[in-house]
């Protein structure tokens, strides 16, 4: 059976991850969390300061960049891939507010982003894998057979993504994740490189309405038709 590229890219807090992995068991695929390579690198700077007093050394982590080295093995108890960072597991901690917090930053850095899109797009040559990001359509896989475009309302996400970091344990309010996702949200959109845009040929889905299994069945059927084309 032929084998394609799924790109996913969308606004934070929109659910390409859980989409994403459960497209990629459906089809058998490789799932490949872009996002979670940028918060590896974040995590790496927060905790090896590049990153003090709130502000990002941009020099200072570029130059440590050889020293990062970013992978994903599979749980089977989890059913998923997880992060690891030179060695350690850190799925757990690179998803902490205070990781988001710095993300859009450290991803807007071109030396960084170029670093991570060489290994993304290694990652993709023998096709049969789902890629979800903020430029994977634009930037890693322009030639994607399959492109879609997540988006939400910017309520409807801080509250996802408020329900999420509770269920984590972590004691903050609505309102600093409601901007959190707004300042990511302008961010990513207006950086110089690679700005979160909407792919040519991308189909939009807003899933501010909608399950994630009715998303699932539409982005599956997308799949399927483009694989027996």
């Amino acid at each position: 059976m032929k084998k394609i590229v799924i790109a996913i890219d969308g606004f934070s807090s929109t659910g390409k991850s859980t989409i994403a992995k459960k497209l990629a068991k459906a089809l058998n695929y490789i799932y490949v969390d872009t996002g979670a390579m940028y918060r590896a690198v974040t995590y790496f700077a927060l905790n090896s300061g590049c990153i003090k007093d709130g502000l990002l050394d941009s020099k200072r982590l570029i130059n440590a960049l050889p020293k990062i080295h970013i992978e994903f093995k599979y749980n089977e108890l989890l059913g998923f891939a997880e992060v690891y960072l030179n060695g350690a597991n850190i799925e757990e901690q690179i998803r902490t507010l205070e990781v988001s917090q710095y993300v859009s930053p450290v991803a807007t850095l071109s030396q960084v982003r170029k670093k991570l899109v060489q290994q993304q797009q290694l990652m993709g040559e023998h096709k049969g894998i789902v890629m979800d990001g903020r430029d994977i359509g634009t930037v890693v896989f322009p030639d994607a057979e399959l492109k879609i475009f997540m988006t939400a309302s910017s309520e409807t996400r801080a509250t996802r993504r408020y329900k999420e970091l509770l269920e984590r344990g972590q004691n903050l309010s609505y309102e600093e994740v409601l901007e959190n996702v707004t300042t990511r949200d302008h961010i990513d959109s207006t950086r110089k490189d690679s700005p979160l845009i909407k792919a040519d040929g991308a189909i939009e889905i807003d899933n501010s309405n909608l399950t994630i299994e009715e998303q699932l069945q539409t982005i599956l059927a997308l799949a399927k038709s483009k694989i027996n084309e």
